[in-house]
């Protein structure tokens, strides 16, 4: 009798496995999310918008040493904080086991919390912080690790 029912629990264990091992790994990435990240990576551009001018990267000047942060929910609650470097570029890596891509897609933003007056003195007119949405722009495999990537969308000047 004990055997049956040792048999029994070990085949329905086994049937869920079966069933639920492959949901997860299409949802997850069981494998890559082991070996796997996210980055948000973007250049700040020192413009009313945060973006390039009408000039082009090259004549725009790039907003350098600004504190970026990246916000989740509806709370705002600060989940991640770099700065630029001298190049204007941040990068911000998650771990994707926490971070499901729909959510931050959706629920997420990036925040620049230096003012604009910090990186052009002519701007220090604009009150406001600027913001961006979050865009998914594809996947990039290097060896093992497969990495997500996502771009600002655009910023724009916000009221703060």
């Amino acid at each position: 009798m004990a055997f049956k029912a040792t048999l029994f629990v070990f085949l329905l264990v086994a049937a869920v496995a079966i069933v639920l091992v492959p949901m997860a790994e299409a949802q997850l990435g069981l494998i890559s999310g082991l070996l796997g990240l996210i980055r948000i990576q973007g250049t700040l551009f020192c413009t009313p918008n945060g973006n390039v001018g009408t000039g082009g990267a090259t004549a725009t000047p790039v907003f350098s040493n600004a504190t970026v942060q990246l916000l989740c929910g509806t709370a705002g609650n600060v989940i991640s904080t770099v700065t630029t470097n001298g190049s204007g570029i941040f990068s911000i890596l998650l771990d994707p086991l926490q971070f499901l891509l729909n959510s931050l897609l959706s629920d997420c933003k990036l925040l620049v919390k230096t003012p604009l007056s910090a990186c052009n003195s002519s701007l220090s007119g604009l009150t406001g912080l600027l913001s961006s949405p979050l865009q998914f722009i594809g996947n990039t495999i290097a060896g093992l690790l497969s990495i997500v990537n996502i771009i600002p969308v655009g910023f724009k000047l916000i009221n703060n």
